[in-house]
């Protein structure tokens, strides 16, 4: 099943990058297209190496995360992966072959950038990092990495082919085996170091594995979007639990946020919680081919807005807290994003294979994805209201200041804040949640 899928995969890549060399370059077409994966990066004046992440048009194509490899795409012609595993004791060097991708590739194995130097020889696209490996292999600047090549090939990323959902049904499903023992950690009293090496444990991956960097944030530091610590010491008495974590599968990463709260939570943080996964559920169930993601932006603002009328943090109408951008400092950040290869996947502003950008509205600066919703298209959904003091404090001294019920959010600034998400593929008439599907 999954050789099969990857063969459709392989096949559709093949057909997207013919007839981006096309389209680019109408006239003379080059040979192909130099995929290279990246050159590892230490420290400044030192020798530890930086964790490698290989280029996303690289792993798009296979599933080896290391620095130094290269792909050939010609049209016409099978790809050609060539693997430099080099002579070494220092550093375990082997590259296993996936049984998904082996038969798809002609590969050729060497031990050096200098012997894949002396391989490759033509006129060709280099796509990677390494402008003097581009001049080496005898590139003109304008084929390394132009840019109108690159807006096709992002562009195209957005929609994912059978074998790319398959990937990341099983990242989302494996990564709410690791949010589940989270939680319970949460509930028995565990700190944020035990509650992220629970995750890390429960999924049998090292922190270096996971897509990007967990978020595990107790209490007030829910407030703090992307939260980067994880306190050892016990607080007791921890009320609210925000994680965001993900799993990554052949390359494939799910991006999952969970809040959950304690027995004795303050009651109207604990109707505000109900009401952020109502949300999260209707904005799902909205979605659908030729909406516009910034129209579902607008609708989760305007439903966070209702909400926090009706639980009594403000005054006022629902109108009157979009119109006034209140509910802005309660959500800072966009309802979602794109994803695959990467977390936040490339080309989220972008309207054609052109390169053409539509920025988000000036109201959400933040937001990452201003698309039209597409049939195969993958992005996150994630309603988020906070209780951050820097965006709310200086609203005591505004004319706005009696829209706010400051009383009730003096007592809601410890428990932080707020984030649901979920990973959602837009089918032709509606959407699969990736993440509640699993």
């Amino acid at each position: 099943m999954i050789a099969a899928r990857y063969k459709d995969h392989m096949s559709q890549l093949q057909t997207n990058y013919e007839s981006a060399l096309l389209s680019v370059f109408d006239e003379q077409p080059p040979d192909g297209v130099l995929l290279y994966s990246g050159s590892e990066q230490h420290y400044y004046a030192d020798d530890r190496g930086i964790a490698f992440q290989a280029n996303g048009h690289f792993l798009h194509w296979i599933d080896v995360n290391r620095p130094g490899q290269m792909l050939c795409i010609r049209p016409g012609h099978k790809p050609v992966y060539y693997q430099v595993v080099p002579d070494d004791y220092w550093y375990e060097q082997d590259i296993v072959s996936d049984p998904a991708w082996s038969d798809c590739f002609e590969v050729v194995r060497l031990t050096s950038e200098t012997a894949l130097i002396e391989q490759i020889a033509g006129n060709y696209v280099f796509l990677g990092n390494n402008r003097a490996l581009a001049e080496a292999l005898g590139v003109p600047d304008a084929l390394s990495n132009p840019q109108a090549l690159l807006a096709c090939l992002d562009y195209q990323r957005a929609y994912k082919t059978d074998y790319e959902l398959d990937q990341l049904r099983v990242a989302n499903r494996l990564a709410l085996i690791g949010h589940s023992a989270a939680r319970e950690c949460f509930l028995a009293g565990g700190s944020e170091y035990d509650i992220h090496m629970a995750y890390l444990t429960t999924c049998g991956i090292l922190e270096d594995e996971t897509p990007y960097t967990n978020i595990v944030a107790l209490n007030e530091k829910a407030a703090i979007l992307h939260y980067q610590n994880k306190r050892r010491q016990h607080q007791g008495g921890n009320r609210v639990l925000l994680i965001d974590a993900g799993y990554r599968v052949r390359g494939y990463g799910s991006d999952i946020t969970r809040t959950s709260v304690s027995k004795d939570i303050h009651p109207v943080f604990d109707a505000l919680l109900a009401g952020m996964e109502s949300i999260k559920d209707k904005l799902v169930a909205t979605v659908r081919p030729g909406l516009s993601y910034v129209d579902l932006h607008l609708t989760a603002l305007a439903e966070i807005a209702e909400l926090l009328t009706h639980v009594a943090i403000c005054r006022g109408t629902a109108s009157e807290l979009l119109e006034r951008e209140i509910v802005h400092r309660f959500m800072p950040h966009g309802v979602g994003h794109l994803l695959g290869i990467q977390v936040h996947d490339v080309a989220g502003y972008q309207q054609n294979l052109r390169g053409d950008i539509l920025a988000p509205p000036a109201h959400s600066p933040m937001l990452r994805h201003t698309r039209q919703c597409a049939e195969s298209m993958v992005f996150t959904i994630e309603p988020g209201c906070y209780f951050i003091p820097l965006l709310l404090e200086t609203e005591r001294q505004s004319d706005r200041s009696g829209t706010y019920n400051w009383d009730l959010i003096e007592q809601l600034y410890p428990l932080g804040g707020i984030r649901i998400e979920d990973n959602v593929c837009v089918t032709a008439d509606g959407a699969e949640n990736l993440t509640s599907a699993t």
